[in-house]
C-alpha cells in the first residue's frame, strides 16, 4: 500500500509512532487478523492522543479514504468479542 497516514503536527514523535501502530493494527485486521486484546490496546493508546470523539472521527475517516480500511467496525467487533478472539475486518 502506497498512502499517507492522517497524523497531526502538533504530536511528537512517539505520539505519531503510537497512532500509525494503531492504524497498521486496522489494517493487520483487514489482512491476517489481529487478537482483540492486540486492537483493544492499540485502540486505547490512541485515545490517550487523541481523546476527543470528533477528532477520532477525522482521523478514522480520512485514515479509510486513504487506505480503505474502515476502522470503527473492527473497533466494534473487537469490543464486542470474547477474550482471545481473532478479528478480522469485512473484505473491502
Amino acid at each position: 500500500m502506497n498512502y499517507n497516514y492522517p497524523i497531526s503536527t502538533d504530536w511528537t514523535t512517539d505520539e505519531i509512532v503510537t497512532v500509525i501502530g494503531f492504524y497498521e493494527t486496522i489494517e493487520k485486521a483487514y489482512e491476517s487478523g489481529v487478537q482483540k486484546e492486540a486492537l483493544l490496546e492499540a485502540y486505547r493508546r490512541f485515545k490517550e492522543i487523541v481523546p476527543s470523539k470528533a477528532e477520532e472521527k477525522t482521523l478514522l475517516k480520512q485514515f479509510e479514504e486513504a487506505s480503505g480500511y474502515v476502522g470503527y467496525p473492527v473497533i466494534k467487533e473487537a469490543r464486542d468479542a470474547e477474550a482471545g478472539k481473532v478479528i478480522r475486518g469485512a473484505q473491502r
